[in-house]
């Protein structure tokens, strides 16, 4: 399908020196004034928002992925970037570091730019039901940026207004900026069709507001309201709009992007003409591929800056399909000694044996890789670059599904939690919870869901939320990710508001213990 291209127009107000008057706007730029006129400047204006995606590497063509995965237990900085470490190591003593203050700022230019479109698409004399729609994508991707600030700062000013210079917002509380949050979740999914067609295709859906919102209650342990917005998929009018692919790969490779288990995807593509991963200079032609193939990529192929940890290959080989054989997840997942089930000799890495790489030794002592935001399975594939096509499944159908189940696990309805844990298990060919482990409490049922969540969902940047929300990090999760010991609970829950920002702005407070 083809995918939006995402136009980057910044809609900001501009100055020119011309005679010394600093205040005269420059005839040249367009103007808050001048360009909210037409239903042109309204796509323009909401592709805009959505082109914030793409910026540099702070969000996510690269950062995104290495806050919610790295920062987890399920992987670390692997490579030669100190500060990466230092940062996923629990060990920022610079608050103003790119890797966390660039993603605050950027989901702040985020904000800035849906706000203008809430704020002056509504006057725009056009299409009535196209106003509607481009008013409920930008409350949808505005739910989204505050979605990550909240996640991972903790407390984010809100600001729900076009900014201005002289603007101090205080900080929000965790739970005021969460109810921020749902209020446009909520009012995109009313707004939001259930589908695109042609061109359209990879906009903010109902599904996919719904699918947020879920998230958003569940994050909170809110149960019943996370149930009530994930009935949406399976009861309400989502109920057969989406489906799980058969083939389980095909939610990671760039030929099978957008299809019927895709809830929201990142749309990326090949653009070549860059060959960087810098797209702030708006006069060229931006980078719109992700960087992160080339980031994670393996030894010798790409600059290998974040890895997995080996203790998810064996949570995958804690059960047997019904057939007797490995999950088939596993090497899709990840890539290392033994992603061909018989070794070294025959996993294939970019066109050479794991053994030639790298050796024969396997266990703890070789390095696993991510493997779904990788291009490998391209035929002919060496190497990896900063211009990745392969768009990211943020939302998938799958972790709707057990969502869900633990939404309704949650409520105290763990047996009707089973068959959506079931058609989730089915696709892996897994034999049925109902046969392996009925009558579950509600206390198993969870810990079954936080081994499900993994099986299904590793490498896809959910893990730190999943830990956040399940009030299991600290340094008890040092047994597998040695990096753990540093975690200080009441602190490392989220990161540090940037020092700069602090500075500039009095009624900013710093995030409690930094």
């Amino acid at each position: 399908m083809k995918k939006i291209y995402l136009v980057t127009t910044l809609i900001l107000l501009a100055v020119t020196a011309c005679n010394r008057d600093f205040d005269q706007p420059n005839p040249n730029n367009p103007t808050i004034a001048s360009f909210w006129k037409s239903q042109t400047d309204a796509v323009k204006g909401i592709n805009a928002v959505y082109s914030t995606f793409h910026r540099t590497a702070t969000l996510y063509s690269r950062f995104l992925f290495y806050h919610g995965m790295l920062r987890s237990d399920e992987g670390y900085g692997s490579g030669g970037d100190i500060t990466l470490n230092n940062v996923m190591s629990f060990n920022q003593t610079n608050f103003n570091e790119g890797l966390t203050a660039g993603t605050w700022q950027n989901l702040y230019i985020g904000v800035f730019r849906a706000n203008q479109v809430l704020a002056y698409v509504p006057a725009i004399p056009m299409d009535e039901a196209l106003k509607s729609r481009i008013i409920g994508e930008a409350k949808f991707l505005r739910g989204l940026f505050y979605f990550n600030l909240t996640l991972y700062f903790g407390r984010p000013p809100l600001v729900l207004e076009p900014s201005e210079p002289t603007d101090r917002p205080s900080n929000a509380t965790n739970e005021e900026a969460w109810v921020q949050v749902q209020k446009d979740l909520a009012e995109a999914a009313v707004a939001l069709p259930v589908s695109y067609t042609g061109d359209d295709v990879g906009r903010a859906t109902r599904g996919a507001a719904y699918a947020l919102l879920g998230k958003a209650y569940l994050q909170q342990s809110r149960y019943q309201d996370a149930a009530n917005g994930l009935a949406w998929f399976v009861t309400g009018e989502g109920k057969g709009v989406y489906s799980l692919r058969a083939d389980y790969q095909e939610n990671f490779t760039a030929s099978t992007e957008n299809n019927s288990e895709s809830v929201f995807e990142i749309q990326f593509r090949f653009n070549p003409n860059e060959n960087t991963d810098d797209d702030v200079d708006e006069t060229r032609i931006n980078n719109t591929g992700t960087s992160i193939a080339q980031f994670y990529g393996p030894r010798g192929v790409g600059f290998s800056d974040g890895a997995a940890r080996r203790w998810l290959v064996g949570e995958f080989e804690k059960e047997k399909t019904a057939l007797g054989t490995r999950d088939p997840r596993l090497p899709v997942t990840l890539l290392f000694d033994s992603t061909d089930v018989r070794g070294p000799q025959f996993t294939m890495v970019y066109g050479q044996t794991f053994a030639s790489r790298y050796g024969t030794a396997t266990g703890e002592s070789s390095t696993v890789w991510f493997r779904k935001q990788l291009n490998d399975n391209e035929p002919g594939r060496t190497s990896e670059g900063f211009r990745s096509p392969n768009n990211h499944r943020l939302l998938r159908y799958a972790d709707v599904l057990l969502m869900y189940a633990e939404a309704l696990n949650g409520i105290g309805q763990t047996a009707q939690a089973y068959p959506y844990v079931d058609m989730v298990r089915a696709r892996a060919g897994l034999r049925p919870l109902s046969q392996v482990k009925p009558g579950m409490t509600q206390a198993q049922f969870l810990a079954q869901i936080k081994h499900e969540r993994i099986t299904e969902l590793t490498g896809e940047g959910w893990r730190f939320a999943d830990l956040q929300r399940w009030g299991d990090l600290g340094p008890e999760l040092a047994v597998r990710d040695p990096e753990f010991t540093n975690f200080r609970k009441g602190r490392d829950e989220w990161y540090p508001i940037p020092q700069s920002d602090i500075d500039l702005n009095p009624n900013l407070t710093q995030n409690p213990n930094y």
